[in-house]
């Protein structure tokens, strides 16, 4: 793979073959076009390769005024306006803030003994900083659980899948700290925040960008501590903010699958340095797991975890959750049940 375009081909090839499927038709056809088009090839090869991934790409160009035509019109467009997609693309990143990530990662948050201080690793505008504020929605084969703020309803109801044959224990935790650490932190109460965060929802995906718009109102009316920085260099010193006598819990739900693989040992090192580390990702992500996962028996979906042992596979971005036999579980959490 010598020349430059060839991984460009690669790579939006992979994301048409193996990630748009069933999450956005119109992203599967524009990079399957991109993985046979030479000359849009040529223009993203300019993109430096940390900024160039399909879904931010794509985000981009949609946030310039591509619209979401078919690919043809789509590669006219991006021809026509290469020098600002390569300019934006590269001072942007990844932020994908999902709330719905906090229903996969409740279950072992409720495990933790309280009060919470809570530090997220690459927070975007914090919208995961708020596991205390949502709703959950949790049904399966198994039974439902409706899991609500102390003050009612929350204006954001996160519905999560639970497969299997037990359903998740859960309990709101009381978070009496959050604080958010990112290059680029957002402001939840700008508006260009939810025009980018709305834009990183992938087309076809119902539901998303109304939940963004909620969580980002919640977030408004509370903001956490944000601060901009590299995790490995500013991780202890924001940890060391957070108040006396609470747990300090870090969590880097998405986050590290965006780092350098040489990077993501030491962000894990700092977060488990610091206090109680939660994370999401990809079972071949990173070696940082107590115990190796065997990738061949793996059941699919990402590895949620708790100071690195494994306790749940769940979806990415928290639509399922799957208890793992032989992890442990939290005596006395309780939730409404219907």
């Amino acid at each position: 793979m010598d020349h430059p375009n060839d991984a460009v081909a690669e790579r939006f090839g992979r994301f048409a073959r193996d990630e748009a499927p069933g999450r956005s038709d119109l992203y599967a056809q524009w990079a399957a076009g991109v993985a046979a088009d030479a000359d849009v090839q040529t223009v993203l090869a300019r993109i430096p390769a940390r900024h160039r991934q399909p879904p931010l790409v794509f985000a981009v160009t949609r946030l310039l005024g591509s619209g979401e035509p078919g690919f043809a019109v789509w590669r006219e467009w991006i021809l026509a306006h290469a020098d600002a997609v390569v300019a934006e693309c590269g001072r942007r990143s990844l932020q994908t803030n999902e709330p719905l990530r906090c229903a996969a990662l409740l279950p072992t948050l409720s495990r933790i003994e309280g009060p919470i201080a809570l530090l997220e690793v690459g927070a975007s505008a914090g919208l995961c900083l708020y596991p205390d504020r949502y709703s959950y929605r949790y049904s399966g084969a198994a039974g439902t659980i409706a899991l609500d703020p102390a003050s009612g309803p929350s204006s954001v109801v996160l519905e999560c899948e639970a497969r299997g044959e037990r359903m998740p224990e859960v309990a709101l935790p009381e978070i009496v700290w959050r604080a958010g650490l990112d290059l680029h932190p957002l402001d939840p109460a700008a508006s260009d925040t939810s025009a980018w965060l709305e834009g990183l929802v992938w087309p076809g995906e119902t539901g998303r960008a109304q939940r963004v718009r909620d969580a980002l109102a919640i977030a408004a009316a509370d903001p956490p501590l944000m601060v901009a920085g590299d995790a490995v260099d500013a991780l202890a010193d924001v940890a060391a903010s957070a108040p006396a006598g609470a747990t300090l819990v870090i969590q880097t739900p998405g986050v590290l699958a965006h780092i350098p693989w040489a990077g993501r040992r030491r962000v894990i090192d700092a977060a488990r340095a610091a206090g109680r580390w939660i994370t999401i990702d990809a079972p071949e992500l990173h070696d940082g797991w107590e115990v190796p996962i065997d990738l061949d028996a793996w059941r699919g979906g990402f590895a949620v975890a708790l100071d690195g042992r494994v306790e749940a596979a769940a979806d990415p971005l928290g639509g399922w959750w799957r208890f793992r036999d032989g992890a442990a579980s939290r005596p006395g959490a309780t939730a409404a049940r219907g």
